[in-house]
């Protein structure tokens, strides 16, 4: 099955739209496939992937992982619907803490990559959602940090305002205080 992969004004991070069989007993989609990503420029080797249910106003992040573990993430919403996000921390990029965010769903079977050097998180929109994801690197928590989800310099636009968040969430730095140690260059 074929691809369509759309840059976002944030260099490598990407939004794929797979084509997809669907009749009256479901449906049938490639997730991925290592060639045809390669074709279209996204060649990736995955050694973890991840599965998480969120109920309604559940907000996960902003996560990364620092140059000793980097870790890039291939995320697909399958059931319900999200709001994902990628932040560029990326200091010596022209989009340095910039945004872009995409609606995923079941029903879109829409994906996001979120390369290395980029902070990611999402909300979820529908009563309950399930997210899949394919990572570049192990998770290793000591290379773990955390954005705020709030920060007023970065200005993401949530749908929510006040979003149910883990105890790991609710310290997030803010984008200055990343900068006194910032995981990517």
């Amino acid at each position: 099955m074929d691809i369509t992969v759309t840059p976002t004004k944030l260099q490598g991070v990407v939004l794929i739209d797979t084509a997809y069989f669907r009749d009256e007993r479901g449906f049938f989609i490639e997730n991925w496939h290592r060639r045809t990503y390669a074709e279209h420029g996204l060649d990736m080797d995955f050694v973890q992937d991840n599965h998480s249910r969120s109920a309604k106003g559940v907000l996960r992040g902003l996560h990364y992982q620092d140059m000793t573990a980097p870790m890039g993430k291939l995320v697909r919403c399958t059931m319900g619907a999200i709001l994902d996000v990628a932040v560029d921390l990326r200091v010596s990029s022209p989009t340095f803490g910039q945004w872009v965010s995409a609606e995923l769903s079941a029903g879109n079977m829409r994906q996001i990559y979120v390369p290395e050097g980029f902070g990611h998180g999402f909300v979820t929109l529908s009563d309950f959602a399930e997210v899949q994801y394919k990572c570049t690197g192990l998770y290793t928590p000591p290379s773990e940090g955390t954005i705020a989800w709030n920060d007023p310099e970065i200005g993401i636009e949530w749908p929510v305002a006040q979003p149910i968040l883990s105890a790991r969430d609710q310290k997030g730095m803010s984008l200055r205080q990343y900068l006194e140690h910032p995981a990517f260059t």
